[in-house]
């Protein structure tokens, strides 16, 4: 059947104006202020999409309703939708430039997109409408800081509180960067170790000075030993060096002329962060007295919310044979990295572990029997400056020159670091 075009134009014509219809009845028909409360009670119980097909059906009439048009901004940038949240408020800045909120959230969503320079670009353009505005100035010093520029965000808390020492944000910004710029740290650290049988009281104290780097952290060492009623000193540097994004690497060097301590101790790992907040690593120590010992290790490490569990072998290939040893680590993080408590539990002999406990130095590794338990807390004072530490090691350890029999060790560790710029 073939239509004439009368007929065809008369369907087009109709089709139009039904759907002109239409569009006019999806245009917006009510009262905008009761619309939009009942979007912010969609918005803040989980229905954010229902709450946003609201605020933009409401838009449609009233476009330049900008408390609607600013929460419809918030709400993308809540659920990461930063790009459409940046042209909602664009459109909100340039019709009301005095509104000070919508600056605010602007430059937050900048920075919750990790556009940190464009962040500090629009903190810029909104400190000229509004200078030297506390709140702004400090969005401003947080983005400079998530681009390791901690002195020049450092420079601009201190102008804050300048103006108002009581206030209590950039109070405790400043408490933050202060922890940030303090690249160094000495510290010391003293272990005693108490046996139940055959040996008089050992003690290893150690004092060390540390260096935050682009490139990743430097600790050097000063080691002391004091066991048979003889001293002796050990020279000791262990590195951790940033390779890429999720990997590094941990490397040591020791030199010391005692025989309470190797001659030479060196090592390397490679850590690499896998998916699913766990980490492993591999590699080796050597221990050099008048032969080099090789000890093969590695780990697997799990972080699940502020928990940290950690799993490490150790294997040392002898003239006996294999002998292995094996370690699982707890932690319970609290406030930040140095506030936590720890347990741990050992079995088997090592000399990366016990380097210290052991009864002589000759270079055969036995099959030891041996287990070990550790619980340990550490704490920083309120301004994170200082950390302490304090631990406790019980080990049930098989006597070397006497196979089958034992003793045990009671060790007492103290520790403290305190940190500067």
């Amino acid at each position: 059947m073939i239509l004439k075009k009368s007929t065809i134009f008369s369907v087009l014509f109709a089709l139009t104006v039904v759907f002109q219809i239409q569009g006019q009845e999806k245009l917006y028909n009510g009262n905008p202020d009761t619309s939009f409360e009942t979007a912010r009670k969609l918005a803040f119980n989980d229905q954010r999409k229902q709450a946003q097909d609201t605020l933009v059906h409401i838009l449609t009439k009233y476009p330049n309703y900008s408390d609607i048009r600013t929460f419809l901004a918030t709400t993308y940038s809540w659920d990461g939708d930063y790009k459409k949240a940046r042209k909602e408020f664009a459109y909100v800045i340039k019709n009301d430039l005095k509104n000070k909120e919508n600056w605010i959230a602007a430059i937050k969503n900048e920075s919750w997109s990790n556009a940190y320079y464009e962040a500090i670009t629009m903190a810029d353009n909104a400190l000229k409408v509004f200078p030297d505005d506390a709140e702004i100035l400090l969005l401003k010093a947080s983005a400079l800081e998530n681009i390791k520029k901690p002195l020049e965000a450092s420079t601009i808390v201190e102008a804050v509180l300048a103006k108002n020492p009581e206030d209590s944000k950039a109070l405790a910004f400043k408490a933050s960067l202060d922890q940030s710029l303090r690249k160094n740290a000495i510290g010391l650290r003293s272990v005693v170790d108490v046996y139940s049988e055959v040996f008089d009281p050992m003690q290893l104290h150690t004092l060390n000075y540390s260096r935050l780097t682009p490139y990743g952290s430097i600790i050097t060492k000063l080691n002391f030993n004091r066991r048979f009623n003889e001293n002796g000193v050990q020279f000791e540097v262990d590195m951790y060096p940033k390779i890429a994004k999720g990997l590094y690497a941990y490397v040591n060097f020791g030199v010391a002329d005692s025989f309470l301590f190797p001659d030479i101790r060196y090592g390397a790992e490679l850590h690499q962060s896998l998916p699913y907040s766990l980490e492993v690593s591999a590699g080796f120590r050597a221990l050099q007295y008048d032969n080099t010992t090789l000890i093969y290790t590695g780990s697997l490490g799990w972080y699940t919310g502020n928990s940290y569990w950690s799993l490490r072998p150790y294997l040392t290939p002898g003239d006996g044979g294999l002998s292995t040893s094996g370690l699982l680590n707890y932690r319970r993080y609290r406030a930040n990295a140095d506030n936590y408590w720890s347990t741990s539990f050992s079995m088997g002999f090592s000399p990366e572990i016990y380097q210290f406990k052991v009864e002589n130095n000759e270079n055969t590794i036995i099959n030891l029997q041996s287990q070990r338990f550790n619980l340990s807390y550490f704490f920083t004072t309120h301004n994170n400056k200082n950390a302490w530490g304090a631990q406790f090691d019980l080990t049930h350890q098989e006597i070397s020159f006497d196979p089958g029999s034992y003793f045990w060790i009671y060790s007492f560790t103290l520790s403290w670091d305190m940190r500067f710029k």
